[in-house]
């Protein structure tokens, strides 16, 4: 049987700089994207679009109505 490592590694590529803990995160998210191909031009992605842009206005208007 194979014992399960819980122990995590430290982290070998620590900045202590904030923009190049940005730019080390910002490479990590591209790496880990998928490509992803919606056909914009077909009809169903046409109606979802709608049905998505037309509840979200709907929510804006009653969040700003409860608001008032």
């Amino acid at each position: 049987m194979s014992e399960l490592n819980t122990k995590t590694p430290p982290a070998t590529n620590q900045a202590s700089d904030p923009e190049e803990k940005g730019k080390a995160g910002s490479i990590k998210k591209a790496e880990e994207e998928e490509e992803i191909d919606i056909d914009l031009t077909a009809p169903e992605t046409e109606k979802a679009a709608l049905a998505i842009q037309g509840k979200f206005r709907r929510f804006q208007k009653r969040k700003k109505d409860s608001s008032s």
